[in-house]
């Protein structure tokens, strides 16, 4: 049986879900570990190491990027998460299916930290383990993120965090604790550090598709973001764009809007486009759902805020993304899939390629850390060198962003909140159909109100979701707390 094989054997023991497969896990081990011998095997063994499970379903409906469409019928997925309930079930694009793809990932990344800890050579390892570090940390960062408070550094050290799994599972159901978000951060940080000086692009055959030296520097420029490091999240955006290299790296919407369907569709995804720093490949229904498949979904009005003139949108013109009309709802081109079918049959999956990080996010990262610093000037210009890739025939003297301007659409507030509104703004729209908006959210209070336009379907429920309504965390999978962890409030 070959690594992967027995992989999808070790996976599905992963967190005391199913003690069955922990079980065959735990027969499995003395050839398993035989077969990771090299640095290539181990190598072999990280492709798993990232979460091959998609976050952005459940994080758009629960985001105010989505309105209830009545032309189009309900999913229960769709409609649990726009209500902000907790769900039993799972599948693909279900919320639990990430929690379990997540823990999954640090299984995979565990085994391989083991395997490089006892080799006569490790150092022959370095660069698979600076993968592992970094592929645990991110998998523990988007599951913190999700199921716990946002990081304070007020509550965090008494917030309720979520398990931070530091070694392979080698007993049947053993018994974690949620810690708290300051201990998960606090690991998720030693984890980047170490890592990071490891990292070695010459070690992939395909870069995109690990964490690559660009990728990682990315992760820390959220990662630091998120734990409001503002200098850090600055310092580490420079890495990933030395001499000042930022413009080449910006998804051009301006190219792609003259591109066709398909061209664009594919480009998007692709390793061969530089925005793209980390991809992952998964099976996901999502490149069907995300336009006009769901009930709860982005209608005109929301995009049109956004992206045009006529509607008042922040930067005073038309943006390029080109958006496509269907059902009643609204969505922007980018998704593509591939269907792929085992022995030639009409059954199969659809893989998608998401990026999990993107140049374009960096950028957006540190103009929000320098808005956060007072630092108005370098905010803006960062902002202007993203607007130039996303408006037509751009000009510098009409289009650029300036702080009047900024104030002239926040009205009231203060030039801080305001910057900062601004760069959410542009990043919600650079974004949309990507789940980063419900981050944003959680990070910054923001409140988010479902309007309701048949109760019939959706049922009586709190439409408003304040910044301390306990819903805003998701609930942790039932078997976990079955298994011993606590609930997250309701």
């Amino acid at each position: 049986m070959g690594i992967m094989k027995k992989l999808l054997i070790y996976t599905t023991s992963t967190f005391v879900l199913l003690s069955t497969g922990c079980e065959k896990y735990l027969s499995t081990i003395p050839d398993q570990r035989a077969s990771l011998t090299t640095p290539e095997s181990v190598s072999e063994l990280l492709v798993n190491a990232y979460p091959h499970a998609n976050y952005m379903p459940t994080c758009e409906a629960m985001s105010d990027n989505v309105s209830e469409n009545t032309e189009i019928a309900p999913s229960l997925s769709n409609l649990t998460a726009y209500k902000w309930e907790p769900v039993e079930a799972t599948g693909i694009d279900w919320q639990i299916n990430y929690w379990n793809a997540c823990y999954e990932a640090i299984a995979v990344a565990n085994q391989a930290l083991e395997t490089i800890s006892q080799a006569n050579d490790p150092q022959a390892y370095a660069a698979q383990k600076g993968e592992a570090l970094l592929a645990r940390a991110y998998a523990h960062f988007m599951l913190v993120n999700l199921w716990c408070k946002p990081y304070n550094k007020t509550t965090s050290e008494s917030d309720p965090g979520i398990p931070y799994v530091l070694e392979p599972e080698k007993v049947v159901m053993k018994r974690y604790e949620r810690k708290t978000v300051a201990y998960v951060y606090e690991h998720i940080e030693k984890d980047l550090l170490e890592g990071l000086p490891l990292i070695n692009d010459a070690s992939y055959k395909k870069p995109a598709f690990h964490f690559n030296k660009r990728a990682a520097y990315a992760f820390a420029t959220r990662f630091y973001l998120f734990k409001q490091d503002y200098e850090k999240t600055i310092q580490y955006a420079e890495f990933v764009f030395p001499n000042n290299s930022r413009l080449s790296y910006l998804r051009d919407w301006v190219a792609y809007a003259s591109y066709t369907t398909s061209v664009r569709t594919r480009l998007y995804n692709s390793s061969s486009e530089k925005t793209n720093l980390l991809l992952v490949e998964e099976i996901s229904s999502w490149s069907f759902n995300y336009g006009s498949t769901y009930r709860f979904s982005v209608l005109p009005q929301t995009m049109y805020s956004l992206t045009l003139k006529s509607y008042n949108n922040l930067v005073g013109t038309d943006l390029a993304y080109v958006t496509v009309n269907s059902n009643g709802s609204i969505y922007v081109s980018k998704f593509f899939a591939n269907f792929i079918s085992p022995l030639n049959s009409n059954l199969g999956n659809y893989y998608l390629s998401l990026p999990l990080l993107t140049a374009d996010e960096v950028v957006f990262n540190e103009a929000e850390a320098y808005a956060m610093q007072d630092q108005y000037t370098e905010a803006l210009d960062l902002l202007n060198t993203i607007l130039s890739k996303k408006i037509k025939s751009y000009n510098p003297a009409t289009h650029n962003l300036t702080l009047q301007k900024v104030r002239s659409h926040y009205p009231g507030q203060d030039d801080r909140t305001a910057m900062v509104n601004a760069v959410l703004e542009l990043k919600r729209i650079e974004f949309m159909h990507e789940g980063l908006r419900w981050f944003d959210i959680l990070r910054k209070g923001i409140t988010v109100v479902h309007p309701v336009a048949d109760m019939s379907i959706t049922g009586n429920f709190n439409t408003v979701l304040g910044p301390d309504d306990p819903r805003r965390q998701i609930q942790l999978p039932p078997l976990t707390v079955l298994a011993g962890l606590e609930p997250n409030p309701r």
